[in-house]
């Protein structure tokens, strides 16, 4: 069973303390709201919320996380593990107007990256050109993440601001999986939280799937081996009772 990641609604347990260290490189965003973890609760609790957890009786379960300073703002190892372990996520925008727009992102795993301990990068390769994302984020850049772990049925959300990031040859150069990216996007962190399992249906890629199954092969030819292993014993002994 895969260890948790942080804190999660269904078991609240202390706020994992950061263990990676700053990176020589390091991105800060330039426009919009500047979101920092002393406002980080506000950001993903905001008054409507904190209402809408009152009314419904569950707004003292999240008090503590208050309490203690909202979500956690850096990542630590497991989250790294975690980040570096997938090979698909999901990102939010929103244009001026607040209008909505999550896009599906995949490549191989560790394509998302890891800059510094508040800072995340992909590579933007070349797709259907709408553009999206790009156009949202030029005028508001409040950003999200969502990245699943169906096998293990865990889930983080990622809350910040992105950018565009283009001629940046080192960077993209790093960002490089398969084919040099276009440009990049960074992710600013302002904050991030993980969820309990509930609801989350295991599913696996063809790959999970093949090792799975070559891990039940090799268990099977064993067994296989043991069971030919337990017939001639036998057949010794039964030959030597005969005699």
């Amino acid at each position: 069973m895969a260890r948790s990641i942080g804190i999660h609604q269904c078991q609240q347990t202390a706020h994992p303390r950061p263990v990676i260290s700053q990176s020589r490189m390091s991105y800060r965003h330039s426009k919009g709201m500047t979101m920092t973890a002393s406002n980080a609760g506000d950001i993903v609790f905001t008054p409507a919320v904190r209402a809408a957890q009152q009314q419904r009786g569950s707004r003292e379960m999240y008090e503590n996380m208050d309490r203690d300073g909202g979500f956690p703002g850096e990542i630590n190892e497991r989250l790294a593990a975690f980040i570096a372990a997938r090979d698909s996520f999901y990102v939010g925008t929103a244009n001026r107007q607040g209008q909505p727009y999550i896009q599906h992102r995949g490549g191989k795993k560790g394509f998302l990256q890891v800059l510094d301990e508040r800072t995340l990068a992909f590579g933007d390769v070349a797709g259907n050109a709408q553009y999206i994302s790009i156009g949202n984020l030029s005028e508001n850049d409040h950003a999200f993440l969502f990245l699943m772990d169906y096998p293990n049925r865990q889930r983080v959300k990622i809350w910040g601001t992105a950018e565009v990031v283009e001629n940046d040859d080192d960077l993209l150069q790093r960002l490089t999986v398969d084919e040099r990216p276009e440009r990049a996007i960074v992710f600013h962190i302002t904050t991030w939280n993980s969820n309990c399992p509930k609801n989350i249906a295991p599913r696996w890629t063809m790959d999970e799937l093949d090792d799975r199954m070559q891990t039940l092969t090799d268990q099977l030819e064993e067994l296989k081996r043991e069971n030919r292993l337990l017939k001639r014993q036998l057949k010794q002994h039964q030959t030597g009772v005969n005699q």
